[in-house]
């Protein structure tokens, strides 16, 4: 078990970098055109605090991001105040270009399953985000303490 984990975190890890390349972009733009695919328009903080970035670290990864034509600032038409990081048109595009094709057999393969052995398999995936969610804050705190 603990193998096939491996293995898919590092087929996942080869489909960043590929796409990163593909896009223009390095790796820590990819994970926010990720947070933004997933939950949509964000903050600067909340893409921040999604992607596991500091604030100036995101504010430089939405440049790239906005340079490379896959995402735009836009302000936040309830509270003017506050502007709101989108996909761009071409952001949208590239996504589904890139990963669509990986989603879209991904739920295919997963309609073989009952309801009954989804649900073990989102419990499995659960554990094993709190389980990296923990060692990612254990190791950016031992990085900050060096």
């Amino acid at each position: 078990m603990a193998r096939a984990v491996q293995d898919l975190q590092d087929a996942t890890d080869l489909i960043d970098e590929l796409a990163a390349r593909r896009l223009g972009v390095n790796r820590t733009d990819v994970r926010c055109l990720s947070r933004l695919t997933a939950r949509g328009p964000l903050t600067a903080s909340e893409l921040a605090a999604g992607a596991g970035l500091t604030g100036g670290a995101a504010t430089t990864a939405i440049d790239r991001l906005e340079r490379a034509g896959l995402a735009e600032r836009v302000r936040d038409t309830a509270d003017r105040r506050r502007v709101l990081v989108h996909l761009s048109e071409r952001g949208r595009a590239a996504v589904e270009e890139v990963w669509g094709p990986i989603s879209a057999e991904a739920r295919a393969g997963l309609r073989r399953y009952t309801v009954a052995e989804l649900e073990v398999v989102e419990t499995f995936l659960r554990l094993a985000l709190l389980n990296q969610t923990r060692h990612a804050e254990r190791l950016r705190k031992d990085n900050a303490e060096e």
